[in-house]
């Protein structure tokens, strides 16, 4: 039994080398695999699953393939694909996955999240993330003109890009004690995330038990990031080229 993780790819047509590498590793690693787990921000933007470019459908139809092929493929919303809906689902052969989502990995359960609800520290965020996961906003904003839609997201990936700029690292990492308030809640001791591009695993004391988080890296021109467990082995973290 393979279990594949990733997130964090941010694909878009300005990066071809990390769709290729994308498209690749549906063909091949994840061929091998019995379930990959997609957790968040696959795609750098997605304005409503009624507006499909190239790579899009390039993407959905390499999932297919896979899902045909008989690995189970769950999708989680990050900050960036958050519009991500049933259409996709379906077309793609995959299963939208709650953020958070409390899944077996081997023989222990593991919280899994996109992460960013845990980065309490950036107040501004977390404002626009109460505000994006509204379902009367995205209403709205689902019923606007394909091109406003475009020029929409445009602006909203520069504005993030500005405010990222001027924010300490430390404001956009997890707050350490809204982890453990996940992992309480859910009666975990191992977390799996994405968001933060900054992958390591961290293990930790909770509540007088070993705890370890998890964190998923950003998939770049030539390399990738994937968490692997193998039959009831632990999770591994592991970089790899593509």
């Amino acid at each position: 039994m393979t279990t594949l993780l990733i997130s964090d790819l941010h694909l878009h047509a300005g990066q071809p080398d990390i769709a290729h590498g994308f498209l690749n590793y549906l063909e091949t690693e994840a061929r091998h695999a019995d379930t990959l787990y997609l957790l968040g921000d696959i795609f750098e933007a997605w304005i409503g699953d009624d507006y499909l470019g190239d790579l899009e459908r390039q993407v959905i139809d390499a999932l297919k393939r896979l899902s045909d092929a008989g690995t189970q493929i769950y999708f989680m919303h990050g900050n960036r694909d958050f519009l991500v809906g049933n259409a996709f689902a379906e077309a793609a052969g995959a299963t939208l996955l709650d953020d958070p989502s409390l899944v077996t990995l081997g023989n222990q359960r593991v919280l899994l999240m996109h992460g960013d609800s845990l980065c309490t520290g950036d107040e501004e965020y977390m404002k626009f993330r109460a505000m994006a996961r509204d379902p009367e906003w995205q209403a709205k904003i689902l019923a606007m003109p394909v091109d406003q839609r475009l020029e929409l997201a445009k602006s909203l990936r520069l504005q993030s890009s500005d405010a990222n700029t001027q924010k300490a690292d430390a404001i956009m990492d997890v707050t350490p004690a809204e982890v453990e308030v996940a992992m309480r809640a859910h009666g975990v001791t191992t977390l799996i995330h994405g968001h933060t591009h900054r992958p390591a695993v961290h293990d930790f004391e909770l509540d007088g038990q070993s705890a370890r988080r998890i964190v998923l890296g950003d998939w770049q021109p030539g390399s990738g990031w994937e968490i692997r467990v193998e039959d009831d082995a632990e999770p591994q973290l592991r970089e790899f080229a593509i």
